[in-house]
């Protein structure tokens, strides 16, 4: 199984290891076998073109006679299963986004329905994602998420509950929630906005520590959410919420239902409510139309905001969007100019707050061992995106998955590094 992409993918291909091995299959993660299963990502140019150069390597793979079969699926193969299979004949079939029963047919294995929040998970023992919704009715123009995952379906209370209690039972102890858009859920089922009740009941699951919550959206956030937050101490305080962008115009045109004035007033609150929260976010540089003015209004917005967490990508002009219809008018050496100015700025504003962490102790969790240093994270940072701590595992001994405290004793702009408090 290889997987690329988003938390989205690993979920969807831990649930698909789950059901192949409940078939009595051997299967693995991004390690050899005979018959290879693609994940892919068909989110914005860059993915596409990993997802498209890992199919062409098995293919050529398969040629070669080192592998017997070739199955791709996943977004990029949900949104251009026609032209794949013309481009690239000798994958022995595509399948969608929905399509799991049918592969796993295809691979000789029956889909079992009591298997119901059962995975084979691929994370680090201590965290696992758990996917409350799937799709998104949110109508942003640059997204083509809603093409490849269809309309937002929460999945009900009851049913992650049940899975979180099967994950904790097999060790995990983190729980990072995911969705396309995890505010809207309930919407559809309970016909009310229903993420804080779930986030209480959540807590209750023994062996639960910590629940971190990821991409939520800004307009009709349900504030409830942050009074979760402030008083569960199971919940991180800690919040993904992709915002994009700043100026007007450029919001009205993403169609992203907020202005700067909504935006700035709603992350003050998120500030009152829940004061030592860690906000991430995440920005589109060069979207069209996009000035200079624009981008120095977003500058000196994201100064003004000091986000603990930021990430910024270029603008990728997708097709069947209702961007599309626009012009692509920011030259790709522009975007990322404007992408490495930012992130220059964001890795100014990091070291500054990491340097207020200093000497301070803080509750970690260990997630690896890499060579001479133990690796964790604190309950403001999510695994692979944000930052980490480094502690020297010559002088001192951790255990991987455990939670312990360490006291901060030097800060870099995106790491680190610290010694057990006892």
């Amino acid at each position: 199984m290889v997987t690329l992409g988003c938390s989205k993918n690993i979920y969807d291909s831990e649930v698909l290891m789950g059901q192949l091995k409940a078939s009595n299959k051997d299967v693995a993660h991004e390690q050899e076998g005979n018959i290879v299963v693609i994940n892919t990502c068909g989110f914005i140019d860059n993915a596409k073109e990993e997802s498209i150069n890992t199919i062409l390597s098995f293919a050529e793979q398969k040629e070669q006679g080192r592998i017997d079969k070739l199955f791709v699926t996943g977004c990029l193969s949900e949104r251009y299963k026609p032209d794949l299979e013309a481009e690239i004949p000798n994958v022995d079939a595509y399948f969608g986004t929905t399509d799991l029963p049918l592969l796993l047919k295809a691979l000789g294995a029956d889909y079992r329905h009591e298997l119901l929040g059962e995975r084979l998970t691929t994370t680090p023992k201590n965290y696992a994602y758990l996917k409350i919704s799937e799709g998104c009715d949110r109508p942003c123009s640059f997204c083509a998420i809603p093409l490849m995952r269809g309309a937002h379906r929460s999945k009900p209370i009851e049913d992650l509950l049940d899975e979180a209690a099967g994950l904790a039972k097999n060790g995990v102890k983190e729980l990072i929630l995911i969705a396309q858009d995890s505010t809207y859920y309930g919407l559809d089922i309970y016909k009310e906005r229903r993420l804080a009740d779930l986030l209480r009941a959540l807590a209750q699951v023994e062996g639960v520590e910590w629940i971190r919550l990821h991409y939520a959206f800004p307009s009709g956030f349900p504030e409830d959410v942050l009074d979760v937050i402030a008083q569960e101490p199971k919940v991180c305080s800690y919040i993904d919420i992709p915002l994009q962008h700043i100026a007007d115009h450029i919001l009205k045109s993403m169609r992203r239902g907020t202005t700067q004035e909504k935006t700035t007033a709603l992350l003050k609150r998120f500030r009152a409510a829940v004061p030592d929260m860690a906000i991430r976010t995440s920005l589109i540089l060069g979207y069209p139309g996009e000035t200079e003015e624009d981008f120095e209004l977003l500058k000196s917005w994201v100064q003004e905001m000091r986000f603990e967490r930021l990430g910024c990508f270029q603008y990728s002009h997708e097709e069947n969007t209702h961007a599309y219809n626009l012009k692509d008018d920011v030259p790709p050496d522009v975007k990322q100019a404007r992408v490495n100015e930012l992130m220059a700025i964001q890795a100014q504003i990091s070291w500054e707050k990491n340097q207020e962490l200093i000497g301070k102790t803080l509750r970690c969790v260990i997630d690896r061992k890499e060579g001479n240093y133990f690796v964790g994270r604190t309950e403001f940072d999510s695994p692979d995106v944000d930052n980490e701590v480094w502690v020297d595992a010559t002088k001192h001994y951790l255990k991987v998955g455990d939670f312990t405290e360490l006291t901060i004793t030097a800060a870099q702009d995106f790491d680190l590094h610290a010694v057990p408090a006892n």
